[in-house]
């Protein structure tokens, strides 16, 4: 093949590998894992209506923290058999942040979001669990008949009541077992974190879990599943649906579960954790952490705020976990955040920051914009070439080349720095749909929470129509028909994607697209005048 087809061809390919990217991006979420994970809520909450306060499964042995074997669980059905019926609430902890609710089983049952902010749909509270799910602080252990009485008798707390809204304040729990006795020594801060130790008489080894993530936004825009974090700083995530054999995890810093804002977390940084990953039935992972006979750490369970995560451990940011473009999502977090500190709202925080993005990109977006006018200018010329040539493909291709050298075009440089472009989208693109901090955050009038959809659609509309308007006025050197009319339905496809998007992250693409509108607005402006001059 010649190589005028090879590069138009490659033009031509690029731009619809851009596109594509972007819309099956888009349209595999909405239209395959958005239905998958309603089939799954469905199937998940017809399981709850018929079994209630079941201890969930675990099907295999696990090995403790020296490598040395450990008794096998309980298979789940032996477990389900031995489950307590009615599990009560034994303990309530009031914090600033939270109410946290303890059961029969020693297990965090229940944790309330109790600021103004976090209200569902319905105005109520947000509760971060549901019924017949691993709760936080639920300890098997390695003895399979301990393990079992320890389903069927209930904990003892030394206060049913505790008030830590403003200074912290202990809870004791303890179960008397039949070989050993099961204290829980936790210490519950107003910020909502606790600090915890357990311990069993008589050397009886456990493990104790971190519990299934909160099931509040488990949608299909953002990552949930599993994270932690490793002696040597990097960090392992399994999502759900993927783990489908047990896997051990030596030296870690912190373990979490985690949905699109929020997280139940166990960390300890002074001692490292060894965790036994086991899947469900759905294959979504559960982790135990092997607690020997004692263990200690701290733990927080509530929403992924940077500012909060960040005064109990710098190296809790890690539990927000942007993806693959991280490195480029963490600085731009900060800047945001940095940005609202003099703002003071999200919402022209995030016009800002897009305007700042555009100015930085400004010289690879000028260099695209300034080459798609030189096709578009020497498109005639390059008709008469290849109407002239199209018995000579060689030819062709070479005179076409010429052509390109003479004018300084370059027929790759319309979609390289777009392509260039395509990491920060998608930085910014997680770093708005992960933000808890937009939770609640109104801008204008009739945008009341930037974490939710624009509930008037305004916002998308806006969107669809400055992708059009950008559309009309920027340079199509496409000959291909087919491949125009793609082109011209894309702002109606977005426009549709777009209507159940965040409002921040919408508003952020509505503002880029101004901004794109007025740089090709005046770039098209300077060649006008050339061709003026010229003529």
């Amino acid at each position: 093949m010649n190589n005028m087809n090879q590069n138009n061809g490659m033009q031509k390919r690029m731009l619809i590998m851009t596109l594509v990217v972007f819309v099956f991006f888009i349209a595999y979420e909405f239209l395959v894992l958005k239905p998958q994970q309603e089939a799954k809520a469905a199937l998940v909450k017809q399981e709850q209506e018929q079994k209630q306060n079941v201890a969930p499964d675990v099907k295999t042995a696990i090995t403790d923290a020296n490598s040395s074997p450990a008794s096998a669980f309980n298979s789940a059905d032996a477990l389900s058999s031995k489950s307590i019926g009615n599990v009560q609430t034994v303990s309530t902890i009031k914090t600033a942040k939270s109410t946290i609710e303890i059961d029969t089983l020693g297990r965090i049952a229940q944790v309330t979001l109790v600021e103004e902010k976090y209200r569902n749909e319905n105005g109520n509270q947000i509760k971060l669990f549901e019924a017949n799910q691993l709760r936080p602080l639920e300890v098997r252990f390695a003895d399979v008949n301990i393990n079992a009485e320890a389903f069927k008798v209930s904990v003892v707390a030394n206060s049913a009541n505790i008030d830590a809204t403003t200074s912290a304040q202990e809870l004791i729990l303890t179960q008397n077992l039949n070989g050993t006795v099961l204290t829980k020594k936790l210490t519950f801060y107003p910020d909502g974190h606790y600090d915890l130790n357990v311990s069993t008489t008589n050397e009886k080894e456990f493990f104790i879990t971190n519990g299934f993530r909160p099931n509040v936004l488990a949608d299909m825009y953002a990552v949930h599943g599993f994270i932690s974090k490793l002696n040597d700083n990097s960090l392992k995530t399994i999502v759900d649906g993927k783990l489908d054999k047990n896997e051990d995890i030596v030296g870690a810093k912190f373990i979490s579960s985690f949905d699109r804002y929020y997280t139940t977390v166990i960390y300890n940084f002074e001692k490292s954790l060894s965790i036994t990953l086991m899947p469900d039935t759905k294959s979504d992972p559960q982790g135990f952490i092997h607690g020997g006979n004692a263990v200690t750490f701290s733990g927080f369970i509530g929403p992924k705020n940077h500012r909060d995560l960040a005064a109990l451990n710098p190296e809790l940011i890690d539990v927000i976990d942007y993806g693959w473009f991280t490195f480029i999502a963490k600085p731009m977090f900060l800047l945001l955040q940095f940005i609202q500190g003099y703002v003071g709202n999200w919402g022209w925080t995030i016009v800002i920051l897009t305007v700042l993005i555009k100015l930085v990109l400004f010289p690879l977006s000028f260099k695209g914009m300034v080459s798609m006018q030189k096709l578009k200018d020497l498109a005639p010329k390059m008709k008469e070439i290849q109407a002239k040539y199209k018995d000579d493909k060689q030819k062709q291709s070479m005179h076409m080349m010429e052509l390109y050298k003479k004018h300084g075009a370059n027929p790759m440089g319309g979609c390289l720095p777009l392509i260039l472009q395509i990491p920060v989208f998608f930085a910014i693109y997680r770093v708005l749909l992960n933000a808890i901090e937009l939770k609640g955050a109104p801008w204008m009038f009739w945008v009341h929470d930037l974490a939710e959809m624009d509930p008037y659609f305004v916002l998308p509309i806006l969107m669809g129509i400055t992708m059009f308007l950008q559309q009309k006025i920027t340079p199509n050197t496409m000959q291909d028909e087919m491949q125009k009319k793609i082109f011209q339905f894309l702002p109606v496809i977005f426009t549709f994607f777009f209507l159940w998007f965040p409002a921040g992250l919408t508003l952020y693409w509505f503002i880029n697209n101004l901004f794109t509108i007025g740089q090709q607005y005046y770039i098209n402006s300077v060649f006008e005048r050339k061709r003026a001059e010229k003529s």
